[in-house]
């Protein structure tokens, strides 16, 4: 089956779609992006991705090319189109073709492109767990901006990858903000802290669920910062993510987190998670 992908409002086959080389989204990264999880051929969390989109849209001036209802309208024909019933759906939009120069554009209409991916859940990884990494976060400080600049997630991933970790948790001078693509959340004495949502940090759907989860189940929780000495000797750790959902953090550097095994907080927490999946999935 050919790829169906979604371009401005057209659903056209994959070999069609053509990127121009004055797409400032091409050559300055200068647009913004939203990854949506799909659960039974469904959106998952659909609103509060919209609401980012538009947030970061009116951050860095971008005109969205369509009121958010009417672009998940789009998104619901392009999942059908490509009879997508789990995995994610991967939505851009860039600033708009023009000859190149720093300065905003006069006049250009935002290119949209959307495309289908079939993901299954990392089963395995959540049951597990993974071994991460640490490095110091020198990212720029809109990170809380879902853009196209991801060249220091992706060295950062690498870093991990060439350490034979599955992740790298960063932090700025000791104080720990998120993950190459997820956010980090230690338990301490059964709380779940975890760093602000504040620039620093890109503010994860999946994270606000996973807190949304604690709170229904009476577990507290903290938004505040926390230390690596903190994570190293935390009593749980675990990310969260669009497409990682719950996944324990069991070693940092090479060190266990404790017993080096899944903890309770966090088996609860994914549990919850479940049941919220299960909720949205049509019977």
């Amino acid at each position: 089956m050919t790829p169906i992908y979604l371009i401005q409002d057209r659903l056209v086959p994959k070999e069609e779609v053509r990127v121009s080389p004055d797409d400032r989204g091409y050559y300055f990264g200068d647009g913004i992006y939203e990854v949506f999880r799909v659960y039974g051929g469904k959106l998952f969390e659909a609103e509060a991705h919209f609401k980012r989109l538009e947030r970061t849209a009116a951050a860095v001036r971008i005109d969205l090319p369509a009121a958010s209802s009417e672009l998940k309208k789009q998104l619901e024909q392009l999942i059908a189109a490509n009879s997508l019933i789990e995995g994610t759906v991967y939505l851009q939009i860039t600033r708009g073709t023009t000859p190149r120069a720093h300065a905003f554009p006069a006049q250009a209409e935002p290119v949209l492109m959307a495309y289908t991916t079939e993901v299954k859940r990392p089963v395995h990884m959540m049951q597990q767990g993974i071994a991460v990494v640490t490095m110091e976060d020198i990212r720029w400080l809109r990170c809380d901006l879902k853009t196209l600049n991801l060249l220091p997630n992706t060295l950062a991933k690498q870093h991990a990858l060439d350490r034979g970790a599955d992740d790298v948790v960063l932090h700025r001078s000791g104080l720990v903000t998120e993950c190459s693509a997820s956010n980090v959340m230690i338990v301490k004495q059964g709380a779940v802290i975890t760093h602000p949502a504040d620039n620093l940090i890109l503010h994860g759907i999946t994270r606000a669920v996973a807190l949304r989860l604690a709170r229904e189940l009476g577990i507290p929780v903290a938004e505040t910062p926390f230390t690596l000495d903190d994570l190293r000797q935390a009593d749980e750790a675990f990310v969260t993510g669009t497409t990682i959902e719950v996944t324990p953090v069991i070693s940092v550097d090479g060190l266990p987190v404790a017993t080096g095994n899944p903890g309770p907080v966090t088996r609860r927490l994914q549990q919850a998670f479940e049941q919220a999946i299960a909720s949205v999935i049509p019977q």
